[in-house]
């Protein structure tokens, strides 16, 4: 028992790390902006950070996994269905490149939103991570915005595993729905913030040195509605729209599979 304790208590610190790395490397440019030249030290200590971002974010990942398939009875039928996943999961962005849909719409994020919902937060936040990667080396979209899809696309399915199982299917459509809008414009708004601050030529859009935090956040809210807002409401809609229609079915898709391999799903 204290085993299990300990492993779980060491897991949790895993993607409590892997959170807590996250959320500074997206405010991290409204801190240093007081304190570095924007134009300079700062710009190339972004240039520098992807890469090495990116690389830990996936040793952090694989290592979370192998202390998940070592928590479990059934190691290997976890790994394997969580490789299902992702690679069913990372094609979804062969039609959004070959089919592109309006807006900020991408197919990829509700299959991580239900599989998170079923699996449980700590499942959805791999396959959210894996299933970016994965489809960002199949349809050559690596660059410095991976290591930050990586993060928003496990924290969408890690939060989705947080949510409350409704026994009425109506509430539990209302929710999933609820939640794919809200990620559908969160994630942009979120996901802009590792370029924002590095545009040149916009003017009273941009960080200036010396400028606080207050008016550093007002003036990103000023750009945020003005660029993006109307591009994330497609994407919010057509997450909503999806669920509406696929979501109940697949979620008792993933539930069965996942009681017929009898997962046992642990919170986050």
């Amino acid at each position: 028992m204290r085993g299990k304790f300990n492993q779980d208590l060491l897991t949790i610190s895993i993607y409590l790390v892997a959170g807590i790395t996250g959320i500074a490397v997206f405010i991290y440019p409204f801190i240093l902006i007081n304190m570095t030249s924007l134009n300079s030290d700062l710009l190339q200590t972004q240039e520098n950070l992807a890469p090495v971002v990116t690389l830990f974010l996936l040793l952090i990942s694989l290592f979370a996994l192998l202390l998940e398939a070592q928590g479990q009875a059934v190691s290997a039928k976890l790994v394997a269905s969580l490789g299902i996943l992702v690679a069913g999961t990372a094609t979804l962005r062969f039609i959004e490149v070959a089919i592109p849909g309006p807006g900020g719409f991408s197919p990829i994020f509700v299959p991580i939103i239900l599989a998170g919902y079923v699996f449980g937060s700590r499942f959805g936040f791999l396959l959210g991570t894996m299933t970016v990667l994965v489809s960002a080396l199949l349809t050559g979209g690596v660059g410095p915005w991976l290591p930050y899809q990586m993060f928003l696309a496990g924290w969408i399915g890690l939060t989705s595993g947080w949510l409350p199982h409704f026994k009425n299917a109506r509430a539990e459509l209302f929710l999933l729905v609820t939640v794919g809008v809200i990620w559908g414009i969160l994630y942009g708004f979120i996901m802009n913030l590792y370029y924002w601050p590095f545009i040149a030529g916009e003017g009273a859009a941009n960080l200036e040195e010396g400028m606080g935090v207050f008016d550093s956040v007002m003036r990103y809210l000023t750009f945020y509605l003005a660029t993006s807002l109307v591009w994330d409401l497609a994407r919010a809609a057509g997450n909503g729209l999806l669920i509406a229609v696929l979501g109940l079915a697949t979620v008792r898709v993933f539930t069965r599979f996942r009681d017929k391999f009898q997962f046992e799903v642990r919170g986050a």
